[in-house]
């Protein structure tokens, strides 16, 4: 399926270049934006969902799919330190017409799900904080995620960078919170940690889970974040290695500070919204109200507002990623803004479960993975592509045994999904 051939190099990037000697140490930053992917308002609710109804049963999944990111996400970054291109640049480059006009199909449709979520959470977010109708607060988070991608220059990547750890740091404040005032109980994370479901509802959360966490726009989004940091041009094999060094204290950071923020969202659940039949992000709220505080439940909304905000405008980005890599087409933000915004507002305008919409949005993404993730696995492992860092061979098996335990996933959920129908 993924047959290559050889084309010619798009035109170079004009970012911001490195100086000639390179940098000492890489500046975190990439990898954080990049990681803002993993704590949407996706994962908000399918976290709170799996711990309110199966208590401590699925953190296995969360910790499982963190790992898989830290691995995704380095061979994410390693892509564009090793080609200075995206990963939707060299699937067009090196995959048939056909394929790559396939996965630029399905990416795109993966971007609007992504945006879906993202959107309805900061509208969510707004409703429970300030009572605003649904519509309002969807164009309001559509019109400051523009605002926080204005700010987004090649020539001054880290300004934007700087603007979504910023706002990283409330979600965590937000809902690491609700995770310590919970009172988590030890023997059941524990348990929770060996692998089981319960039933196929358990199964379709798991991929809902693995669909926020392992996000494929984050996937395509990360070699973007090194090129517009570092430049596309070609750089001396010394500051390849460098900069690989520095990129992967970035993801093991960015990613540890993520998988702490959605372990915490699913001890909370489990600690203190077990029985409380929560079906929404609503419900969140005034579970944590009634059994947490005040003070808890307005960090709940905090951090979700703050959540929705900085995740739609890092897929709005990815979008124009993904837009430019496959087609060669540049798009202004403002419009690709505008593309991605109409779904979600229609979502909401024709009055459906803004929450349901939410989880189902997670589980069109973990579909998304696969073909995120295999290409991204074949490609850095070939030399003509990577050079001298494509992959060694364990971490190509390491890769591909996540990429085919995803796509096992999926297969066991249409299955389940066509059983229980029938």
């Amino acid at each position: 399926m993924f047959q290559q051939r050889a084309v010619r190099g798009p035109r170079p990037a004009v970012p911001r270049r490195l100086g000639d000697r390179g940098p000492k140490v890489l500046p975190l930053g990439p990898a954080f934006v990049a990681g803002i992917a993993y704590v949407d308002p996706g994962n908000v609710a399918t976290n709170f969902t799996a711990g309110s109804r199966y208590g401590y049963l699925l953190v296995w999944v969360v910790v499982a799919a963190n790992l898989i990111a830290v691995l995704v996400q380095y061979l994410a970054a390693k892509v564009g330190i090793a080609t200075g291109k995206t990963l939707p640049q060299l699937c067009r480059e090196n995959y048939a017409p056909a394929v790559s006009r396939g996965l630029w199909l399905q990416a795109e449709a993966v971007a609007v799900a992504t945006d879906l979520a993202e959107v309805l959470g900061g509208a969510i977010a707004l409703n429970i904080l300030f009572d605003l109708p649904l519509l309002t607060g969807a164009a309001i988070t559509g019109a400051i995620s523009f605002v926080i991608l204005s700010i987004q220059r090649p020539e001054n990547q880290r300004h934007f960078e700087l603007a979504i750890i910023y706002l990283l740091a409330v979600i965590v404040v937000g809902f690491a919170w609700s995770s310590i005032a919970a009172h988590p109980s030890p023997a059941g994370v524990a348990g929770g940690v060996l692998p089981g479901f319960q039933g196929r509802d358990s199964v379709l959360l798991a991929a809902g889970i693995l669909g926020a966490t392992v996000m494929p726009h984050a996937i395509y989004l990360h070699a973007a974040l090194i090129r517009d940091r570092f430049g596309s041009e070609s750089k001396p094999p010394q500051v390849r290695r460098m900069l690989l060094r520095a990129t992967r204290t970035d993801v093991l950071l960015a990613m540890a500070v993520a998988g702490a923020v959605n372990l915490a969202m699913v001890l909370a659940g489990a600690g203190s919204l077990q029985g409380l039949g929560i079906e929404s992000l609503r419900d969140v709220y005034e579970g944590l109200d009634q059994v947490l505080g005040r003070h808890t439940a307005v960090l709940f909304a905090v951090g979700l507002l703050a959540s929705g905000f900085a995740s739609s405008s890092v897929g709005t980005y990815a979008g124009s990623i993904i837009l430019e890599g496959f087609l060669q087409r540049r798009i202004a933000l403002p419009l690709r803004r505008l593309l991605t915004l109409v779904p979600a507002l229609g979502i909401v305008a024709f009055g459906l479960d803004p929450t349901q919409m939410l989880l189902i949005s997670q589980v069109v993404l973990s579909f998304g993975i696969p073909f995120a993730l295999w290409p991204l696995v074949l490609l850095t492992r070939d030399r003509r592509v990577m050079g001298e860092l494509a992959n060694k061979g364990r971490t190509t098996v390491a890769a591909a045994c996540a990429a085919i335990v995803i796509s096992a996933l999926n297969v066991a959920l249409v299955v389940l999904t066509i059983t229980a129908s029938s």
